[in-house]
């Protein structure tokens, strides 16, 4: 009896597979399978239905440039940008990185012209559009580092070297800033501020034409606790008693509604302040991943940001999240 109801099984489900087949990849009606397999047009909608239920079938929605470009609009029209890049949704968070990095790469070469200055920020987000492959005009530009370097000599994804990636890639040049992006306490950051090397790197920094920037969210895992910049507990209590939602350029940290959110942790990193972004022209921020769409929102209520670039889902979750939360 055993092995008769295993061989019913195995039929229905080569059954199942075969409507579904036919129904979602050669195109055929529910009206056509009915007649071609004797059964109801009820029963085919209730098998096709079974198919997805059980995973014979999966549906994945890719969005059509238009759909994306109606994206970008409400964007620019809700948060008053000057352009929104919105790349088509991709399985991982490295390959939804190098989309986004290929867009913002775009824009670069599309706008960068001789003598502008970049600052230029941390993170793996600005580290792609630096290590994007393609090809990009001759810019005589200067990439500033708008934050100091992690004591990991050399990371790929220091402002320090990114600077360098870019400017090889432009054919411009880098400026280092030199001095840490994370010290132990406020005494220790003001006498970094005050020494004329680092002092006179941040000043060009500030005057900067553009900015690239990335978003970072609270999370305990992230990539400033796990370089000992912050404790878990310390992430956890910021957005416990504070709100805050996320970072910017690794270094003010924000609530929901875009408010700079005073934390001890806000007097320990060596960069550009919110305040300061506000002043450069044109402030690029990019985050890829699908866990940032609510550190965007904070981004975008602050006023900081000119031109975002994300992915699709951050872009509908954002939306959503500002109709909500108004």
């Amino acid at each position: 009896m055993s092995s008769l109801n295993n061989d019913n099984n195995h039929a229905e489900n080569d059954q199942l597979t075969e409507i579904a087949i036919a129904y979602y990849q050669e195109g055929a009606t529910q009206e056509e399978i009915s007649q071609r397999f004797g059964m109801s047009r009820a029963k085919i909608g209730r098998l096709l239905r079974r198919a997805r239920d059980e995973g014979v079938v999966e549906i994945t929605v890719k969005y059509h440039p238009v759909f994306s470009e109606k994206l970008e609009q409400q964007l620019i029209e809700r948060f008053n940008l000057k352009r929104a890049l919105i790349a088509l949704d991709q399985p991982d968070d490295e390959s939804q990185r190098q989309q986004v990095a290929s867009l913002v790469s775009g824009y670069l070469a599309a706008t960068l012209s001789d003598d502008m200055v970049v600052a230029v920020g941390q993170g793996r987000n600005i580290a792609s559009i630096a290590n994007h492959v393609g090809v990009v005009p001759h810019r005589n530009c200067r990439f500033v580092c708008g934050i100091g370097g992690t004591h990991r000599s050399g990371n790929a994804i220091n402002a320090d070297h990114i600077c360098r990636q870019l400017a090889k890639k432009y054919d411009g040049i880098s400026e280092t800033l030199y001095a840490p992006a994370y010290v132990e306490d406020i005494i220790v950051k003001e006498a970094f501020m005050k020494n004329g090397t680092v002092k006179e790197t941040l000043d060009r920094a500030r005057r900067a034409d553009v900015a690239l920037v990335g978003v970072g969210d609270m999370n305990e895992n992230s990539h400033m606790v796990k370089l000992g910049w912050f404790t878990p507990q310390e992430i956890v209590e910021a957005r416990i008693r504070k709100g805050v939602v996320g970072d910017i350029a690794g270094y003010d940290f924000f609530d929901s509604q875009g408010k700079q959110a005073d934390t001890m942790m806000s007097d320990r990193v060596i960069g550009l302040t919110m305040d300061e972004l506000r002043h450069i022209p044109t402030v690029v921020v990019t985050a890829a991943e699908n866990s940032k769409a609510l550190a965007l929102l904070g981004a975008l209520r602050s006023g900081v940001v000119d031109v975002l670039a994300t992915s699709v889902s951050n872009a509908l979750t954002i939306l959503n999240l500002d109709q909500q939360m108004k």
